[in-house]
């Protein structure tokens, strides 16, 4: 059976791009959470691990590689996984298949998907200094101050937020705060919070 992996890293963006000609697979799958979790710790890699399991699953599709992942050292690692299955892994967008026909690891697309992975751990650190640098020089213009001291947000607009309202729903079904944090990615201090909340 293939299926197609969708990941996007926030609850609130969507996977319309991922899902071409998704009419031609028998299951979509979709992950809402950062790429630097573990494909396997995520709520969809996890479901994909039982048809892995069962023996049902014989071609994971992907748009493209930063979708399976963020952390180089974690794609390589899945997708040597994925090949000891003998399960090939098919990266749409960049036309880009783990196995041949003939089940052998397909050196071109190996060498490829090392460069990309590359790329995609460079783009995600441009992005943190970007969110840092914007933030130094809104604090240097006196725009960024943060909550002002003293100031308290009620616990209706606090588990109103998308992603605390996610992790509710987690920890509400028995998930640990370490994992839901790695889910929503969010601050392992937030969800304690959150627990908190869930217990009251």
């Amino acid at each position: 059976m293939k299926i197609l992996y969708c990941r996007v890293s926030t609850i609130d963006q969507k996977t319309d791009r991922q899902r071409v000609n998704e009419h031609d697979f028998k299951l979509v799958i979709e992950d809402k959470c950062s790429g630097s979790i573990p494909f396997f710790e995520r709520p969809g890699g996890q479901e994909i691990k039982k048809y892995i399991d069962n023996g049902i699953l014989t071609t994971l599709c992907v748009w493209q590689i930063d979708r399976l992942g963020r952390d180089l050292r974690d794609i390589i690692n899945t997708i040597h996984y994925f090949n000891e299955k003998k399960i090939a892994i098919h990266f749409v967008s960049q036309g880009l298949t783990t196995l041949d026909a003939n089940g052998k690891e397909n050196p071109i697309s190996k060498m490829m998907i090392s460069i990309l992975g590359i790329v995609g751990e460079m783009e995600k650190a441009q992005i943190k200094e970007r969110q840092l640098e914007g933030i130094i020089i809104a604090k240097l213009k006196g725009v960024y101050t943060g909550r002002k001291a003293g100031s308290n947000e009620s616990i209706i607009d606090f588990l109103s937020k998308e992603k605390n309202k996610k992790a509710f729903e987690y920890l509400k079904k028995g998930y640990r705060v370490g994992e839901v944090a790695k889910i929503t990615d969010l601050h392992i201090n937030t969800v304690s919070k959150i627990k908190k909340l869930v217990n009251k």
